[in-house]
């Protein structure tokens, strides 16, 4: 069984919880692959909310482009964050934002990392 925070000690909560329960079964060389490859994929919460709040500036949507919502991005874009009430939505939600994204990648990247080292 693999120590998650011996390998990604920067993940909390429900994060945390979910790639936990990800690479319960893996072994440590495993779990050190898979932190590899998801430590450069994930996004940090922290730079979702900045961007976010960088677009109170008026460049809305830079924090959709980085979690793949490119649609998203682009209404933001021109319609000011959808007067600027999205982006406000998402500033307080950016948590939220970060670990669905940050769950998709890591489901992804589990398979990958189990059987590059079997």
């Amino acid at each position: 069984m693999a120590n998650v925070l011996l390998h990604l000690p920067e993940l909390q909560g429900m994060e945390l919880n979910h790639v936990q329960m990800l690479i319960k079964d893996f072994s440590d060389k495993q779990a050190q692959q898979f932190s590899f490859i998801y430590r450069s994929r994930r996004k940090d919460p922290q730079i979702i909310l900045l961007t976010c709040l960088v677009g109170l500036l008026g460049f809305a949507g830079i924090h959709r482009f980085l979690i793949n919502q490119i649609g998203m991005g682009i209404l933001y874009f021109f319609t000011a964050g959808i007067c600027f009430i999205g982006t406000i939505v998402d500033a307080v939600n950016y948590q939220s934002l970060a670990f669905e994204f940050n769950r998709q990648v890591a489901n992804e990247v589990a398979p990958l990392a189990k059987s590059l080292v079997e």
